[in-house]
């Protein structure tokens, strides 16, 4: 008799569980899928370039012969300019990671500018990722 009583009693239980694992369901059914999130790109550093002077026109008063001034020269820095200068300044040698702080470019493009400086003569390298001036 004590087991039919238990049984009961399991099963009142298992019918409650149920109930509440019901409306827990209905509850998480009605809720709204989060939207996926989109991955935001990194920021590319911004090259520095040297912005050209530009003379504002005037309208001589007389016909008179008016000379015009020289077109001044812009000097474009490169990338490799810009590492060799801070490679150049340095007296120890500089590793990759002062210059990737100092110049603002990726590692990959560190390597490859001082593999060129490299192949050029103009940069060695005593030990692994540190750089001296030739």
């Amino acid at each position: 008799m004590t087991m039919k009583k238990d049984l009961k009693a399991i099963k009142k239980e298992i019918k409650a569980l149920s109930k509440k694992v019901e409306k827990i369901y209905a509850v998480v059914s009605k809720l709204k899928k989060p939207k996926p999130v989109k991955k935001v790109a990194k920021a590319k550093p911004v090259k520095k370039t040297v912005a050209k002077k530009t003379t504002p026109k005037s309208k001589p008063a007389k016909r008179v012969a008016v000379k015009k001034p020289a077109p001044k020269k812009v000097v474009k820095v490169t990338a490799t300019d810009t590492v060799f200068a801070v490679i150049k300044e340095s007296k120890n040698g500089v590793n990759t990671a002062t210059l990737v702080e100092k110049t603002g470019f990726n590692r990959q493009k560190i390597y490859n500018i001082v593999m060129n400086l490299k192949k050029k003569g103009m940069v060695t390298s005593p030990e692994k990722g540190l750089y001296v001036k030739a």
